[in-house]
């Protein structure tokens, strides 16, 4: 009785709604005319019940992309051979910093001693401590190396930026980390930092030398900058300067700064601040590294080759070819009685005595006949 009131309930809200139910075998009818009147052609299949449709043909493929328009992700990056940094130590050694990492050499007979293993390769300063461990500026951070064991001892400092550009001991065995975000001063025992410099005027510290007087002369993007090595205050500034922005700097014999620019080769005084010259056969070129040699010569390594120039009068003794890359990065010389040069496509060496040209086969992307 339940059953058929609720039944008859159904049917009342139904018709209530203006909704009609069809019978169940009209419903089946309806089914199977859709089935068989279908616009689509069909083939019905002898041992099945539901019909198959035939479909039309696949499109005509495509041709396949040529070899220059594959992802280049696939391919392996090319080795960037450029060395960026070399440091002379107290044994006599000639330590190497390339993108490809670190590597410690005999300049002596070019023999390969060591590679370094490092966390990262892209090696942008090298300096030697008082105690003689290695400290590496990579463009992920610091490291310090151990020349006993050739391992990483140290290394997650707290930076202002881990794009490490320069580094300096000072006189009291300071060691300062030049960064494109200012300057820190860190202990080389503890491994501590010290102070931060970062309100830098010019912000970069691409270059760092000392005076005669010990006190740290800081190349940057707009300028140079004196810091005392004591309070880490600035306490003067060289704006203005032809160039703008100093990217190489060292002092020479006579205690003059020179400071290399993208279009020039700049000597001053310290003491005054003065611009005592630009020298002139430098003029117009963009000037990398600059190193004095024992003999009072300078060399001077630009983009666009390495001259050795006479320093009082700016003269050009000599200019050197067949480098692996005209572009110079870093130069060391009077190490192993040799000059050696590092290029943005591997390293090379020049002997001082007969200027004779070599590269070096560990560092070097060709592979010459006569070299180490």
């Amino acid at each position: 009785m339940a059953f058929l009131t609720a039944h008859i309930r159904f049917l009342m809200s139904v018709t209530l709604l203006g909704l009609s139910i069809a019978h169940p075998r009209a419903i089946a009818q309806t089914l199977a005319q859709t089935n068989t009147e279908s616009d689509f052609p069909q083939t019905l299949d002898p041992g099945r019940q539901t019909p198959v449709y035939t479909g039309d043909p696949p499109p005509p493929l495509n041709e396949p992309l040529p070899p220059e328009r594959l992802r280049q992700d696939t391919a392996p990056l090319p080795t960037d051979f450029r060395v960026s940094a070399l440091q002379p130590d107290f044994t006599g050694d000639l330590w190497v910093g390339s993108w490809t990492g670190l590597a410690r050499i005999s300049p002596n007979s070019g023999r390969l001693l060591a590679r370094i293993t490092l966390p990262n390769y892209t090696i942008g300063a090298l300096a030697q401590d008082k105690v003689g461990r290695i400290w590496v500026g990579t463009y992920e951070g610091l490291l310090r190396v151990d020349p006993r064991s050739n391992e990483v001892t140290a290394q997650n400092f707290t930076l202002p930026s881990n794009r490490v550009l320069s580094l300096l001991i000072d006189r009291r065995g300071y060691l300062w980390v030049g960064s494109d975000r200012g300057l820190t001063l860190i202990s080389p025992d503890q491994g501590l930092l010290m102070t931060t410099l970062q309100k830098l005027p010019g912000v970069s510290a691409n270059a760092l030398t000392l005076d005669q007087e010990g006190q740290l002369w800081v190349g940057t993007l707009e300028g140079l900058v004196r810091v005392d090595t004591a309070s880490a205050l600035v306490t003067g500034r060289i704006p203005s300067l032809p160039g703008t922005t100093v990217q190489t700097l060292t002092l020479s014999p006579d205690g003059k700064l020179w400071a290399g620019t993208p279009n020039s080769l700049l000597v001053i005084d310290p003491e005054t601040r003065e611009v005592l010259r630009s020298v002139t056969p430098l003029r117009g070129r963009n000037v990398t590294s600059v190193r004095f040699a024992k003999d009072g010569s300078v060399w001077v390594g630009t983009d666009n080759g390495l001259l050795k120039l006479k320093p009082d009068s700016g003269a050009v003794l000599g200019e050197v070819p067949d480098l692996p890359s005209s572009r110079v990065l870093s130069l060391s010389p009077d190490t192993g009685n040799k000059l050696w040069v590092g290029t943005t496509e591997g390293l090379a060496w020049v002997s001082q005595t007969t200027g004779q040209v070599r590269p070096h086969l560990a560092f070097t992307r060709e592979n010459p006949r006569e070299s180490f």
